[in-house]
């Protein structure tokens, strides 16, 4: 398990006093980035279908930062008005909400298209897309009441993905930086920043359901990208309004 590295006591809290909605806040990137948040201020809604991992990323966050808050749900199963409710509950509970950071994923394995269960095309393209958009959509009227919202997307590179056997995961790849340029068209004169965030390889499930012989030290754990998500949440990722960032080699360092 990887080590959550915390900002020196005196260090800035980009994310003071601001609500940050996080999905797939039980593992990998998700995680890290949720703790991530907390420290830099953030009261974190984790979201996310397995409720004891988002248990034990709620007592950790409660070490380092302000008390989050859980809402279980499974992107798989949800539908509009879900998102609807969730958007509504967020504005009941915690009064505002400025930035959502979309990090939840499905990838069931290489598997030739042919031999993809329909069910399983269809999963991945809702977890991984849809979804995305419904919850964005439902948000959106709230973030709009934020002085500085951000919706951050967690892609990989179609590059790397749009080859064979990556299935709906490397189409919904793709799909997820035409959202960003999209969306932000739409929203660059407004209060709501739209923004990608191309993490390099991880060490993480969904990546060694891809690569099972690969020699896993080799890559860094989600830790090294948590403080990307962190920037591009707070008002420093305004430079990056409407684009896919790549964390350099320096940045991932210093998480």
């Amino acid at each position: 398990m990887s080590e959550f590295v915390a900002f020196p006591t005196a260090a800035p809290r980009p994310l003071k006093e601001r609500v940050v909605l996080v999905t797939g806040a039980h593992g990998g990137l998700g995680a890290e980035a949720a703790k991530a948040c907390a420290q830099a201020g953030a009261t974190v809604v984790l979201l996310g279908r397995k409720v004891p991992k988002l248990g034990r990323v709620y007592d950790a966050i409660k070490a380092i930062g302000p008390e989050p808050a859980l809402y279980p749900m499974d992107l798989a199963g949800a539908d509009p008005a879900d998102f609807e409710t969730l958007a509504d509950t967020v504005a009941r509970e915690l009064g505002r909400l400025d930035g959502v950071l979309h990090c939840a994923a499905d990838f069931a394995g290489l598997t030739p298209l042919e031999n993809t269960p329909p069910e399983q095309f269809a999963r991945q393209v809702q977890v991984n897309l849809n979804a995305r958009w419904f919850l964005t959509q439902a948000c959106l009227p709230l973030l709009r009441k934020s002085p500085d919202a951000a919706v951050v997307f967690a892609l990989d590179e179609p590059a790397r993905v749009l080859r064979p056997y990556w299935g709906a995961y490397g189409l919904t790849q793709l799909a997820g930086e035409g959202l960003v340029r999209m969306l932000h068209a739409e929203t660059d004169t407004t209060n709501v920043r739209v923004s990608g965030l191309r993490p390099g390889p991880m060490k993480t499930p969904l990546r060694s359901r891809a690569f099972v012989d690969e020699a896993m030290l080799r890559v860094p754990g989600p830790e090294a990208y948590a403080e990307a998500c962190v920037m591009l949440l707070s008002a420093e990722g305004a430079a990056h309004r409407g684009s896919v960032h790549v964390p350099t080699a320096a940045e991932s360092a210093t998480a």
